[in-house]
């Protein structure tokens, strides 16, 4: 069985100050990554603003990133599209780069059907039979709700494995967890419901949270998995208002400004993305102190 572990970091693209994807700061931030608690990377996600990037962009971010962390973590490409074409041959790019999974998400703006969302999800599943495939389903963003039937459909195929959920929605998680198979993992789309969602079935999380707090992440999930719930519960409310101010406004924003005030130089978010009104930042520098992370004066 697959396993991708529990801790996943949606990595950002860190930008040079002329908006040039900036590499060399990619590949020190997945090594670092992984050296505090991330068990495998998703590049050229949501948090790595794929829809700003060429394709020739990510797959270099790609390549950058796998020969940065060389085994130590696994990569998964967002190869994801509301092209189904177009993601056929993003996701057959990355399988002929040696990645280790693909990331589809729900396509977006055009609101397919269910049956057109189990089609476009299974075609694509069939060109590469070799590569595990993770769902991801975040209707706030593409407009559409994957269904748990549909997910149920879909996780009958081979190399379909995994969902990333972030509909938000506890009920449909459990429900997609009683429609699939045991060894299907389901990771958490948000942070602050990663704890939750362990309850219920789900394996860990696909994170913006563990840039800055990945190895307390892997405590909590551990502590939960080891039955001592009061732990997990523990590290989940003190992290809580991080988790809270990372979606001050809209993802990637919040992030980047926090590993800049850790130091990191990410650069700020391409357009239409652009940098945090000034009271966000200062309350993430405040809640970063109450954690004891390090900020730069």
């Amino acid at each position: 069985m697959v396993s991708f572990g529990r801790v996943l970091t949606a990595m950002v693209t860190p930008f040079t100050q002329e908006g040039e994807v900036n590499y060399p700061i990619a590949e020190k931030l997945a090594v670092h990554l992984v050296k505090h608690g991330t068990d495998t990377l998703v590049v050229c996600g949501t948090t790595g603003e794929s829809p700003t990037l060429s394709w020739q962009e990510e797959y270099q971010l790609f390549q950058v990133v796998k020969q940065a962390v060389s085994g130590r973590a696994k990569i998964i490409a967002g190869t994801g599209s509301n092209s189904t074409q177009e993601a056929i041959e993003a996701t057959q790019k990355a399988n002929q780069l040696g990645l280790d999974g693909s990331l589809q998400v729900v396509p977006y703006y055009n609101k397919p059907p269910q049956e057109g969302l189990y089609q476009h999800f299974k075609a694509i599943a069939e060109t590469v039979p070799e590569l595990p495939l993770m769902l991801y389903n975040v209707p706030g963003r593409t407009g559409q709700n994957l269904a748990a039937e549909t997910v149920g459909k879909l996780a009958q195929i081979p190399n379909i494995i995994a969902i990333k959920e972030a509909s938000g929605n506890l009920d449909q998680v459990g429900e997609i967890r009683r429609l699939t198979p045991v060894d299907f993992t389901i990771y958490s789309g948000d942070d602050s419901l990663t704890l939750p969602l362990l309850s219920i079935g789900a394996t860990g999380v696909v994170s913006v949270a563990s840039h800055l707090v990945g190895n307390e992440l892997q405590q909590m999930i551990q502590a939960f998995e080891a039955g001592n719930v009061r732990a997990a519960a523990k590290i989940h409310l003190r992290l809580l208002p991080l988790f809270k101010a990372l979606f001050l406004t809209t993802n990637p924003i919040p992030l980047k400004a926090a590993l800049s005030l850790q130091g990191w130089q990410v650069g700020a978010g391409r357009l239409p993305l652009c940098p945090p009104a000034l009271e966000v930042t200062q309350t993430l520098r405040a809640v970063l102190q109450d954690l004891s992370l390090s900020v730069i004066p």
